[in-house]
């Protein structure tokens, strides 16, 4: 599913097209997402100018004056950015649900073949909306820091692999990213993150910072439908180091990457670099 680099690339290929620009008509065509889009979304949005479009862990915020609209990908979601034409339609597919046609006839479309996406409004303090509220740090934030990790973790039983991906503890750290981090700080994804010293998580914080910014710079990862706002594929994937590599020779000592579940997710590492 689209992870925070993919989400992030999203927000950084759109933005130029829709921010300053008024709504000039909303198309909902199915409804039926995660959670229903508003029936009255239409009217709220019409006429109103996006300001600013934000991220928030996984989801995107667009900034409309009188409320924000909450956005998300979900599993295999996309927003697409479509040059301006005099039909609003745009011959839309099967999965096109949602388009935002801006002034200028610019089309922000949403396309989510399973939908499991988001389309939300709040208005007031976005960051007091339920989805949002509870949320850890950003991972490329100096909220985000080894001391942050270290008493968050004290006593704790849980892997350390299923910690990164708590959004509780830190947002965004999707199970690709989560194995790519551990794999560059050299810690066992198996070892339960409160066993963990905090010199061991000054390494993985900057690990995860790294993985999380090369990955944006790649235009993050084509898995299943991602594509990003252009169409275009992401080529993160293309740099994995044990992400999918099962039985493959490890790039540091050429040993052999592993594959093991762990709570109900894939984790892929090599036992004589991560310990």
């Amino acid at each position: 599913m689209p992870e925070l680099p993919e989400v992030e690339t999203t927000r950084r290929g759109i933005a130029p097209h829709i921010v300053g620009q008024t709504i000039a008509q909303v198309i909902v065509r199915n409804p039926r997402l995660r959670w229903p889009v508003p029936d009255e979304l239409p009217s709220l949005l019409t006429g109103l100018t996006i300001q600013t479009i934000t991220r928030r862990a996984k989801y995107l915020l667009l900034d409309c004056g009188a409320g924000t609209l909450i956005m998300h990908l979900g599993m295999s979601g996309s927003l697409r950015i479509l040059p301006p034409t005099k039909n609003s339609e745009l011959s839309p597919g099967k999965h096109d649900h949602l388009d935002l046609i801006l002034h200028d006839r610019t089309v922000l479309r949403l396309r989510d073949p399973r939908r499991f996406g988001a389309v939300l409004w709040q208005t007031g303090n976005v960051l007091h909306h339920p989805l949002l509220q509870n949320l850890g740090p950003e991972p490329l934030t100096a909220d985000f820091d080894a001391a942050w990790l270290f008493a968050k973790t004290r006593g704790s039983r849980v892997s350390i692999k299923q910690t990164l991906m708590n959004h509780h503890v830190v947002v965004g750290v999707g199970n690709i990213y989560a194995n790519e981090a551990l794999f560059l700080a050299g810690i066992n994804p198996k070892i339960a993150a409160g066993r963990i010293s905090i010199t061991r998580y000054e390494r993985l914080v900057q690990a995860v910072k790294h993985t999380l910014q090369q990955a944006i710079e790649a235009g993050g990862s084509s898995l299943r439908d991602f594509v990003n706002s252009d169409g275009t594929p992401g080529y993160f994937q293309q740099h994995y180091w044990v992400y999918g590599r099962e039985g493959q020779r490890c790039k540091k000592c050429e040993g052999m990457i592993q594959y093991i579940r762990q709570g109900q997710r894939a984790s892929f590492y090599c036992p004589a670099c991560q310990h």
